[in-house]
């Protein structure tokens, strides 16, 4: 039975009563105002062909650091906000088997930046498990990396191909986007993070979409990014939510200027846009680095 859910009221009172109700609704939240056409610097070919994932760095401010992926070194790259190479860092006895993402952000040392190195890509889904390396973030001066922690993961439901990574810097729980299923798939490495044995991922949810090659946290971690080839994605993270139950609501399409092959995404430190970089494809004589000035 259907029952009335207000009582025998005049009508101009009920019709009132709708329009309050009305006023109190909350309106959707406004979208993140950045520039449609990016500041772009030429990045001269030879030195990042193959730009995979990029963080700006906090230890050391004007820079930029940017990783490769498979067939190339395991070394960290150091690029000016110009566009310039600086040197690279190689990160000793590491395997470059297919990075596809970094971050730089908080770890098991309380007041320590460290770098995130996502060793996930699995193009024909074949592996069995994965690799994030984490290291406190080196300074210029620093040459190699000989001491990092390894972070090795399984899936729950067999491999996937991933190559976008978000790590939570209140839980310091790690995000894993995959790439290539029907839609993109959350997948969560809770801290602390096993250093010893393999971590089982866990899954947490799915976007509307598929095709992520790159993610980013805001410096404070209240904006997060998602890049396919062809769009950005953006949320706003309340102080009461994680990383999952944010990309759980709808997010807002972002401006974007296509890119021969843009894999690499972060956030300015000092909140004033994002960056983008993709890699080189053969065709093409060169590729920028790009940043999107926030408004």
């Amino acid at each position: 039975m259907i029952t009335n859910r207000f009582p025998a009221l005049p009508l101009p009172i009920i019709l009132l009563l709708f329009i309050c109700i009305g006023c109190h609704k909350k309106s959707p939240a406004d979208p993140a105002e950045f520039a449609p056409v990016p500041v772009s610097e030429r990045i001269d070919p030879g030195f990042i062909d193959e730009a995979s994932g990029i963080a700006d760095s906090k230890a050391n401010p004007g820079y930029l650091w940017v990783e490769q992926d498979s067939g190339n070194p395991n070394d960290i790259i150091l690029l000016s906000y110009a566009g310039q190479f600086i040197k690279k860092i190689n990160i000793r006895s590491a395997v470059n088997r297919d990075w596809e993402d970094m971050a730089v952000s908080n770890g098991p040392i309380a007041g320590t930046n460290y770098v995130y190195l996502a060793d996930i890509g699995d193009n024909n889904k074949i592996y069995s498990e994965y690799t994030i390396y984490r290291f406190p973030e080196p300074l210029v001066n620093t040459d190699t990396i000989s001491v990092y922690d390894k972070i090795r993961f399984q899936y729950p439901d067999g491999p996937h191909d991933a190559e976008a990574m978000l790590v939570d810097q209140s839980s310091k729980d790690i995000y894993i986007v995959t790439k290539q299923d029907a839609v993109s798939r959350i997948y969560k490495l809770i801290y602390p993070q096993n250093t010893g044995a393999i971590n089982m991922a866990v899954y947490s949810g799915s976007l509307s979409f598929n095709g992520v090659v790159s993610a980013a946290s805001s410096v404070e971690g209240d904006e997060l990014l998602l890049k396919t080839y062809s769009s950005l994605y953006y949320w706003k993270k309340n102080s009461n939510e994680n990383i999952e139950q944010a990309l759980y609501k709808d997010p807002v399409m972002l401006a974007y200027q296509p890119e021969p092959q843009g894999e690499a995404l972060c956030f300015a430190n000092d909140n004033t846009g994002f960056y983008t970089l993709s890699e080189r494809p053969s065709v093409v004589s060169s590729v920028n680095l790009n940043f999107y000035e926030r408004k």
